[in-house]
């Protein structure tokens, strides 16, 4: 009697070589497996660039998790040592570590436990992460914190009876331009806190009895100021020269 070599349990075994691949198949998925587990449970780290003006108040947020266990700020500022704000929801416990009264955070399990800086300053420039952990896993948002210095404006006439528009300590540096439009000549000084002064002179040869509109452009404010210069360095002489030569003068000069 012949016994068939179709029969499932009759077949040949599989050689030493296709076992290999097949474990090696199966190492490759569960190693797959094991990274998408990874991901799932540790949560994508986001990373957002903020801009906060001198004096405001700046608020960042953390991933917003109804479930959270514990919540903890982590401040790295570039000046001045970090800072770290925790909350444990079991113990119903915040814990502050080198944190400025300033900065506070609300944790509330209905709300995104968000950290406000109140009347930020330059030292709050920085790197801000937030962790929270749930369950599901741990979750995590990082902030980098610019602080914006809204420029001192002032325009005046110079020695020389020319218009002059300077934006002092702003940051970044303003821009300044003139209208009507000319070559003006423009010098920036840079200060240890990171400020710009950015100075412009109108450098036309003569502005008798014109108006020059300096405009003013930064990232906290779009401004505008008009200035007239008399180009005379006799101020005395020149309104005496100008009422002799004022038609109504002329006219009372030829009926006398």
């Amino acid at each position: 009697m012949r016994i068939s070599q179709q029969a499932g349990w009759c077949k040949k075994p599989a050689s030493s070589t296709h076992a290999r691949a097949a474990l090696e198949e199966i190492r490759k998925t569960t190693y797959t497996a094991v990274l998408l587990t990874m991901t799932a449970v540790t949560g994508a780290t986001g990373r957002n660039r903020m801009a906060a003006q001198v004096g405001h108040s700046a608020v960042m947020t953390c991933p917003n998790k109804t479930d959270a266990t514990m919540v903890t700020w982590k401040i790295s500022p570039k000046i001045g040592g970090p800072c770290t704000l925790g909350y444990r929801a079991d113990q119903k416990k915040v814990d502050r570590t080198n944190c400025s009264d300033r900065v506070n955070c609300e944790f509330r399990s209905s709300q995104s436990y968000a950290l406000e800086i109140q009347q930020v300053g330059m030292a709050d420039e920085g790197n801000y992460s937030c962790e929270v952990v749930t369950q599901e896993g741990n979750f995590h948002q990082m902030y980098q914190l610019t602080v914006l210095v809204p420029p001192r404006l002032s325009l005046y006439c110079d020695d020389h009876r020319n218009p002059v528009c300077k934006a002092a300590a702003g940051r970044p540096a303003a821009e300044i331009s003139w209208v009507p439009e000319n070559n003006s000549m423009t010098e920036t000084d840079s200060h240890d806190n990171g400020t710009v002064t950015v100075l412009s002179r109108f450098t036309a040869h003569s502005t008798d009895e014109k108006t020059v509109t300096c405009m003013v452009y930064h990232t906290t404010l779009n401004e505008t100021k008009s200035i007239a210069c008399s180009s005379c360095k006799l101020p005395l002489v020149c309104s005496a020269f100008k009422i002799l030569s004022s038609p109504l003068f002329k006219h009372y000069d030829r009926h006398q």
